[in-house]
């Protein structure tokens, strides 16, 4: 059984952001509850962005330490309900 380590989990979500960004507009289309103001995939973009920049800054090569760091860049850079959302899936992730 192999282990996560730190480069690994930053490369996954990087391709993650990559991926989501390719669909930002389809999300942002399907975004009609509770009013359609159609920036759901853009919150969850942006929040990713600052997820991504502060699991770079994260020093040493523990996952736990990315995964912490993670947490904190979403928390900081939740952008719109979507984007809050979204930071607290990292935050369980870190716990």
């Amino acid at each position: 059984m192999s282990s996560l380590d730190a480069e690994e989990l930053r490369r996954i979500l990087i391709q993650g952001s990559r991926a989501l960004e390719a669909k930002v507009e389809a999300i942002n289309a399907l975004n009609v509850f509770p009013v359609p103001d159609g920036d759901t995939g853009t919150n969850m973009l942006l929040t990713m962005r600052s997820v991504n920049e502060e699991s770079l800054q994260a020093p040493g090569t523990s996952a736990g330490v990315v995964m912490d760091a993670m947490a904190h860049g979403a928390f900081l850079g939740a952008r719109g309900n979507s984007g809050v959302i979204l930071s607290q899936f990292f935050h369980g992730l870190s716990q």
